[in-house]
């Protein structure tokens, strides 16, 4: 089974991750990006949909067991080049000629929920999975562009809220702050994602053009204010 695959359902593409908690490291990254110019170059989708495999984990975000033996080992390099793989992804994302929907299927952690917020859209399992940023106690800061994500998203008051607490959202609170589209059942939740994706139907062209523009503030943080923090080396992780 591929890291990262996909499968169309009429104008929609589905990504399923299937790499157990789905933590980043270059490897998963590298599936994915390749994934998604898989969709945009080889199908005529228009309307992309990534959910995962495990039974309770959306993607649990950075994967610590293989960045910090990297950065004990001071082998800034590679630890420069995971941070702009990570943030190509996220790029990738919010410039993707598709709309985008995420149906989160269980816990989005630290940079799962981070990438949660790249996409268009959001549906989230309602019976079982948080929505959290614990980098506060991890001793992790977010890079500029991470922020500009998260306010892409999530209303300034409780942006901030979650940054500084490290609180846990349930889909139901996530729905009340107009984080995500929709709380569904478990068994609902692929239905519900498809059927508003389906929905949709938009051309390519105007979808990227509409995204360059409204997402401009993030592309600028990604290209512009996060290199000076990597290129530092200061890693404060774990």
């Amino acid at each position: 089974m591929s890291l990262v695959e996909y499968n169309v359902d009429e104008t929609v593409a589905i990504v399923t991750l299937n790499d157990g908690e789905n933590r980043f490291n270059p490897d998963f990254l590298a599936a994915f990006l390749d994934t998604l110019d898989q969709v945009e170059n080889d199908t005529e989708a228009l309307t992309l949909v990534v959910t995962s495999a495990h039974e309770k984990i959306f993607s649990n975000g950075i994967d610590l067991e293989w960045v910090i033996p990297i950065i004990q080992k001071n082998d800034i390099d590679t630890a420069k080049a995971f941070f702009y793989q990570l943030n190509a992804l996220f790029r990738r994302i919010v410039t993707y000629p598709l709309l985008t929907v995420a149906a989160i299927s269980g816990h989005a952690f630290a940079g799962g929920a981070i990438m949660s917020c790249a996409f268009d859209f959001r549906f989230m399992r309602s019976d079982r999975g948080y929505f959290c940023f614990p980098e506060v106690d991890l001793g992790i800061p977010f890079l500029p562009g991470m922020n500009a994500l998260l306010s892409k998203a999530i209303p300034q008051y409780k942006m901030e809220e979650m940054e500084y607490t490290g609180c846990r959202l349930t889909a139901a609170q996530c729905a009340e702050h107009h984080i995500i589209t929709k709380a569904c059942q478990q068994d609902d939740l692929l239905n519900e994602t498809l059927a508003f994706a389906k929905s949709l139907n938009k051309k390519r062209a105007i979808v990227q053009e509409m995204k360059l523009r409204l997402n401009q503030p993030i592309i600028n943080a990604i290209d512009k204010e996060d290199p000076p923090y990597i290129e530092s080396g200061q890693f404060n992780i774990g």
